[in-house]
């Protein structure tokens, strides 16, 4: 059976211990009560789980048990503290039988693993924070794992990233049922923006070596300083006196990347740093990280991060930072025209 609106009104959040309590909240939080002002039939909201238990360090005594997920239209499975554990067997058949009852079924964060462990995202694509993208990757192999966005909505299963996104979620699911207009009333109740642009590549830090005695260390040193100039893979092995599919090789064992990526990911990370704490132009920003223009910079940054520079700027603009910043000159070597740039192409 598969419930249609307007019967999506029961909501019921699968909690058990090991749970944490910032996504329970928040659903609970935009489920739990209608916005001032709107006219429509809101959610019948009600904590399930089989005994009381401890949801990060609080105790909570459920509404109902486990069963009572069969029954309801829409089932929030918050986040799992420790994905490392197993999840309980009662949570995932619980879990299991309200999507085969008909209900729709969410996670949010790492509630993406008791839902993978259910069956539910086989064959789909899901996400889920990206500090464990490649854990669920990894467990889950039949799970198409999009390490890249806020929340994926496959229809009868959805899935979030870390934290907020669980609120943006939480806000499309809303929306999905009543309306922009509804949804964006809820977000000015929370004071959040009501649809965020872009992805989790907003957040992901760069990768680095785990040893600081690698081989690469001093050269990662190097290249950092240099980033302003077109260096190519060929500049990177002469420094490094090795051969190129030396370097690479090295690279793929320090970094999980290749030197030209990860050389991308470096001017993409100080292009952040610039337009959260400058005031310096797209187009000086663009020569400062050896991207040559703006346009250049626009296309390798919104393909990375999921955002143009323009709209992260507004998003993560330090409130405190003006002025040029480090780093920020054009530097010597700076030659936009140098085709075989390892941001070209």
């Amino acid at each position: 059976m598969t419930r249609t609106l307007p019967d999506m009104d029961t909501v019921a959040l699968a909690v058990t211990d090991g749970m944490m309590h910032f996504e329970l909240s928040v659903a609970y939080e935009v489920f739990g009560s209608a916005p001032p002002g709107t006219a429509a039939t809101w959610y019948d909201v009600a904590v399930c789980g089989s005994d009381a238990m401890r949801v990060g360090r609080f105790r909570l005594d459920p509404d109902d048990g486990l069963d009572r997920l069969r029954h309801a239209d829409t089932v929030i499975v918050p986040a799992w503290a420790d994905v490392d554990e197993e999840p309980p067997d009662d949570l995932i058949d619980a879990v299991r039988a309200a999507h085969e009852a008909g209900a729709r079924v969410a996670s949010l964060c790492t509630g993406a693993f008791v839902l993978a462990a259910a069956g539910l995202l086989d064959g789909k694509r899901a996400t889920t924070h990206w500090a464990h993208t490649a854990e669920l990757a990894s467990r889950f192999p039949r799970v198409e794992v999009d390490a890249d966005v806020l929340y994926v909505d496959n229809g009868s299963v959805l899935t979030s990233a870390g934290k907020a996104a669980a609120l943006d979620l939480c806000l499309h699911l809303v929306r999905s049922d009543h309306g922009s207009s509804v949804a964006n009333a809820v977000a000015r109740r929370l004071v959040v923006p009501p649809h965020r642009a872009g992805g989790q590549a907003q957040f992901v830090a760069a990768p680095v070596p785990a040893r600081s005695d690698h081989p690469l260390t001093a050269l990662l040193a190097w290249v950092i300083e240099r980033l302003d100039q077109p260096l190519t893979v060929e500049d990177l092995a002469r420094e490094a006196r090795m051969s190129s599919r030396h370097l690479g090789r090295h690279f793929k064992s320090a970094t999980g990347t290749t030197p030209l990526q990860w050389l991308l990911t470096q001017r993409i990370q100080r292009a952040q740093e610039l337009l959260e704490n400058t005031d310096d132009s797209v187009d000086t920003v663009a020569r400062a990280t050896g991207m040559g223009t703006a346009t250049t910079l626009r296309r390798h940054f919104n393909r990375t991060v999921g955002v143009p520079p323009d709209t992260y700027r507004r998003t993560f603009r330090s409130q405190t930072g003006s002025g040029p910043g480090p780093g920020s000159g054009t530097g010597p070597g700076a030659d936009p025209g140098r085709d075989r740039s390892l941001v070209r192409g």
